[in-house]
């Protein structure tokens, strides 16, 4: 079930170079790693939402051969450091909180309010109490 959708898709949300920067790296993704795949993202002027899912079935071992958790999620936070890491080199500087919010999808239902969450997120952007013309 893939529906990649990015900003410029929103009519609402014009991304500032930075934004430019987190969605090239965000579009990358899946051609660094095996069985990942961001099925939907959207980059916001002061956060963005990323629906990656991790294939299950084959997860191979990393270069030096040693086995890597069989639990897809312990790629999230490989994907994640690397990501932060890549646009922070990019930047000049951290941008990013050293946290994030993560969240499991557990069935069907969970993952469409997910994707329709993400899909919706733009249309907010005017209500934010970041919001500047």
């Amino acid at each position: 079930m893939r529906n990649k959708t990015s900003e410029r898709d929103a009519p609402h949300v014009r991304l500032s170079k930075y934004g430019l920067i987190a969605q090239k790296y965000l579009e990358q993704i899946e051609s660094h790693y095996q069985n990942v795949f961001v099925d939907k993202y959207v980059v916001m002027p002061n956060h963005i939402h990323v629906l990656i899912r991790v294939s299950e079935n084959d997860i191979a071992p990393i270069n030096n051969g040693a086995p890597r958790s069989s639990r897809p999620t312990s790629m999230l936070p490989r994907v994640l450091t690397a990501f932060k890491k890549l646009t922070n080199k990019e930047f000049g500087f951290n941008i990013w909180q050293d946290s994030y919010n993560d969240h499991i999808i557990r069935d069907e239902n969970d993952y469409l309010i997910h994707l329709q969450y993400i899909e919706n997120n733009p249309t907010k952007w005017a209500y934010d109490r970041y919001y500047v013309e």
